[in-house]
């Protein structure tokens, strides 16, 4: 029953994200901020497959533990793309507030997403161990956790100040996304079932992309009026 009801979770969101990223970059018609949600979405979905695809086929097949070598070059490709997709978040921000400057800001992304990617190319990760480094999942997320915190901030502040309704909760997605994701980082390997929390992280990002579909659809609708 599991591998049946989380293939088909996978299945759908997948489908969704990469779907919407698609439809978002075909339709931005010159807008680079939908273009940049549109590729975003797509970093979104193809990353999460490298793992998720091989853990579908685990599930439904011989188990887990027969594809420890896939799922965890699968977890090391996520765990990159998952920091290229924040840059991203990062200059839609910028583009959708039309920021200039904040020379400080790009470069605290920039050296944050760069430590995240190092400590996650360190070998002593053991990313294809059946039983990686707790230690080292903790380091490599610590520049990641930065940068969603940044990401908050900005965000929050700047749809405050702007009175952007349909970004109002784009921080709090990235709030839901680590608070389901860290408990996962730091318990899932001694309590499986913390594992789970990884459904609703995801809804989490789901929620993000659709921010940015929904809000590039009432804006087509705007112009067509």
């Amino acid at each position: 029953m599991q591998a049946i009801m989380e293939t088909l979770f996978d299945v759908v969101y997948l489908t969704t994200v990469v779907t919407l990223g698609v439809l978002m970059i075909k339709n931005a018609n010159g807008n680079k901020q939908y273009t940049l949600f549109g590729i975003m979405a797509v970093v979104l979905g193809l990353g999460d497959s490298f793992h998720l695809v091989p853990r579908a086929i685990a599930l439904c097949t011989t188990g887990l533990e027969n594809y420890t070598v896939a799922l965890g070059i699968g977890k090391l490709i996520t765990s990159i793309t998952m920091t290229v997709f924040y840059i991203l978040l990062y200059y839609i921000w910028r583009k959708r507030y039309n920021i200039s400057g904040k020379q400080g800001v790009t470069i605290a992304v920039y050296l944050l997403a760069a430590m995240r990617i190092i400590l996650c190319l360190f070998p002593q990760n053991a990313w294809t161990s059946a039983n990686p480094s707790l230690s080292w999942g903790i380091y490599r997320n610590i520049p990641f956790a930065l940068i969603g915190l940044l990401i908050i901030i900005l965000f929050y502040n700047s749809a405050k100040a702007n009175n952007d309704k349909p970004f109002r909760f784009m921080w709090l997605t990235i709030v839901l996304s680590f608070a389901f994701y860290i408990p996962v980082v730091l318990w899932a390997d001694v309590y499986p079932l913390v594992g789970m929390l990884m459904i609703p992280k995801t809804c989490a990002y789901v929620w993000t992309v659709w921010i940015g579909y929904s809000d590039m659809r009432s804006s087509r609708k705007r112009i067509d009026v």
